[in-house]
């Protein structure tokens, strides 16, 4: 387990790039955390520091963005904050993009926690302020 402190928006490339180096060969992310917590802005920041070009923005209506590192090596970026029930991932295919060699970042995974790998990084954001956050890698 790590723990990252973020005391404001100039700390997310340490911490982003900290998360990159704890993936070990794990391709599914799990960020938790309240409305507002950051999550979206810290996935936008893991993007950047992959390389990606791409506007990173929450896909709450559409589940799934696309998005590529400068490799080209897709990145899947979830938001599950409206589905009802888990079923819905399984009708927009959420095993072939946990199972593909793309990295994939899922918002809201407590609406499918049953469906995460085993090996899932899980990602725990706390909020300290407006401005600082608290992170734990697991």
């Amino acid at each position: 387990m790590r723990e990252i402190n973020v005391n404001g928006i100039g700390d997310l490339p340490d911490a982003a790039e900290e998360i990159i180096e704890a993936l070990d060969g794990r391709n599914v992310i799990a960020f938790f955390g309240q409305m507002g917590a950051g999550k979206t802005t810290l996935i936008r920041e893991i993007c950047a520091q992959l390389g990606s070009s791409d506007v990173v923005t929450s896909p709450t209506f559409a589940l799934v963005n696309r998005y590529d590192t400068a490799e080209g090596r897709p990145i899947f970026h979830f938001d599950f904050y409206r589905i009802e029930r888990p079923e819905e991932a399984f009708d927009m295919g959420y095993e072939e993009y946990f199972d593909s060699e793309g990295l994939c970042l899922v918002e809201w995974p407590e609406k499918i926690e049953e469906l995460l790998p085993d090996d899932v990084m899980r990602i725990e954001i706390e909020v300290l302020s407006p401005t600082k956050r608290h992170i734990t890698i697991s």
